[in-house]
C-alpha cells in the first residue's frame, strides 16, 4: 500500500483557479491597507471582492454537500487557503470567520435550524457574514472555566418565550457586518447560570442582524489583518425566540471545541501561504541584487543556507497541514493531535521563517514596497488566534496526553 500526497487533476485544477482568482482580485487589497486610514473604511473597501468571492463560489466550497454547499472536505480548504494568503489573507479570513461562525449550528443544529439560516451562504450572490461571538475583552483562554475563575462572562437567560443576552465580545470577526448592524448571523458562547458548572450552562446562541441591543464598539486596531475587521461588540438585553439555542444548555463547551478543532489544520495551510509569498520575494531579490558586490547575493552560502532552510521548514509544513486534513476527511482516530500540533508548529515555524528571510533581505526588507515585513505582521496573529498556542492548544496537546490508553502513534494512523 502507496503513500500519496499528490494531488487529482481536479485538485490540480482547483489550485490553479484560485491562484488566478486571488491575482486578479485579492492582489488589490494590498492598496487598500495603504490607503485607507481606519479599520471600518478599510474593511468596507473589501465588499466588492469579497462579492467576487462569493460570485466565484468559493464561499460555498466552506460548506459540506449535505447541507447544499460545494465543499469536497479539509483538504480542498488547504488547498484554496494556502493559494489565496500567498497574496492576501484579509478576504480569505473574511470568508474563514464564515466557517467558523457557521460551524456550530453545522455540529449542533436542527434540520430546521440549518434549513432556516443556511441558504444565504448558499446561493453564490451577495455578501454574507456569519461571525462567531467567542473570545471576550478579559480572554478566552479559560473559556469553560468554573468557579473561582471567571470563564464565559456573557450571560443568557430566559424570559418568556425569548432569550436575553448580555455582554462584550472581542477579536470577533465579522461580528459589525458591514454596516455594523451586525453579521447576517452570529452564533454567540453564553452562560446560562454562573453558579453552574460550564458543562451544564454554557450554550450557543444565534442572533441575525439587525437584532436590538447590538453594539458595536470601535473596532481593534491590529498590527496585521489590516484589511479585516475586528470588532468590539457589546450585547445589551439582546432578545432573541427561544429556538434560536443551539443544542441545549451545557452544548457550547463542546461545540466551541469541535468548531475549533477543525479550523486549526487549515491555519498551517495560512502558514504556508505567507511563508511562500515571503520566500518568493526574498528568493527574486537575492537572485538580482548585488548590495554593493560582485555577484547576486544568491552566489553567498549564507544566503543560500538560509533559503534552503526556510523552503525546507515550507515544505514540511505543507505535508503536516495536508496529513491533517487528510486525518479530519478520513475520521481518523488521531485527527484531533494531528490538526492541532499543525496549528502550533505551522504558526511558529511561519514567524521564525519570515524573521530570518527579513535578515537576508536586509532593511528593504522593511518596504512596504516589498510586503515581507506585512507578511510577518500578518503571520505574528497565527500563534495567537484560533486558540492561542500557549493558553490553548498546547494545553489541549497535554490534555490528549494525559488521557488513559493514550498511544503516541495513534497520530501517524499506526493501529
Amino acid at each position: 500500500m502507496a503513500i500519496d500526497f499528490s494531488l487529482s487533476v481536479e485538485q490540480r485544477e482547483l489550485r490553479r483557479e484560485a491562484r488566478d482568482f486571488a491575482h486578479t482580485h485579492l492582489a488589490a487589497v494590498a492598496g487598500i491597507c495603504r490607503q485607507q486610514s481606519d479599520p471600518q473604511t478599510r474593511f468596507a473597501a473589501t465588499q466588492p471582492i469579497y462579492a467576487e468571492m462569493v460570485k466565484a463560489g468559493y464561499l460555498r466550497r466552506i460548506f459540506p454537500q449535505a447541507v447544499g454547499g460545494d465543499g469536497e472536505g479539509m483538504l480542498e480548504f488547504a488547498i484554496l487557503a494556502e493559494e489565496f494568503m500567498a497574496v492576501d489573507v484579509n478576504v480569505p479570513l473574511t470568508r474563514f470567520a464564515c466557517m467558523l461562525g457557521l460551524s456550530p449550528l453545522l455540529f449542533g443544529g436542527t434540520p430546521e435550524q440549518v434549513s432556516r439560516w443556511m441558504p444565504q451562504f448558499l446561493n453564490g450572490s451577495g455578501t454574507p457574514l456569519a461571525a462567531f461571538g467567542f473570545s471576550e475583552p478579559a480572554g478566552s483562554a479559560n473559556f469553560a472555566s468554573s468557579a473561582p475563575g471567571t470563564g464565559v462572562a456573557t450571560t443568557v437567560r430566559r424570559d418568556g418565550d425569548e432569550l436575553v443576552i448580555n455582554g462584550r465580545k472581542a477579536w470577533a470577526s465579522n461580528a459589525a457586518g458591514w454596516d455594523n448592524r451586525g453579521a447576517d448571523i452570529s452564533t454567540v458562547v453564553c452562560r446560562t447560570d454562573k453558579s453552574m458548572s460550564p458543562d451544564n450552562a454554557v450554550a450557543v446562541v444565534v442572533v441575525p442582524a439587525g437584532t436590538d441591543g447590538i453594539i458595536c464598539e470601535d473596532p481593534i486596531e491590529s498590527m496585521g489583518h489590516r484589511a479585516h475587521l475586528l470588532p468590539r461588540v457589546r450585547y445589551d438585553d439582546v432578545r432573541v425566540p427561544l429556538d434560536h439555542l443551539i443544542g441545549q444548555p451545557g452544548d457550547g463547551v463542546a461545540l466551541a471545541e469541535q468548531s475549533f478543532t477543525a479550523t486549526a489544520a487549515v491555519v498551517g495551510a495560512f502558514a504556508v501561504g505567507v511563508m511562500r509569498e515571503a520566500f518568493d520575494t526574498v528568493l527574486s531579490f537575492s537572485r538580482k541584487e548585488k548590495r554593493g558586490g560582485p555577484a547576486p547575493i544568491i552566489d553567498y552560502q549564507a544566503v543560500g543556507h538560509a533559503l534552503a532552510d526556510a523552503k525546507m521548514r515550507i515544505e514540511a509544513i505543507r505535508a503536516m497541514t495536508w496529513r491533517a486534513c487528510f486525518a479530519l476527511d478520513a475520521g481518523e482516530p488521531g485527527a484531533k493531535e494531528l490538526s492541532i500540533q499543525t496549528k502550533v508548529f505551522g504558526a511558529e515555524t511561519a514567524v521564525e521563517v519570515i524573521s530570518k528571510l527579513m535578515l537576508v533581505m536586509g532593511v528593504s526588507s522593511y518596504d512596504h514596497d516589498h510586503r515581507v515585513a506585512a507578511l510577518l505582521q500578518d503571520a505574528c496573529a497565527f500563534p495567537l488566534f484560533d486558540g492561542g498556542n500557549l493558553g490553548v492548544r498546547r494545553r489541549q496537546l497535554h490534555e490528549l496526553m494525559q488521557a488513559d490508553g493514550y498511544d503516541s502513534l495513534t497520530a501517524a494512523g499506526v493501529d
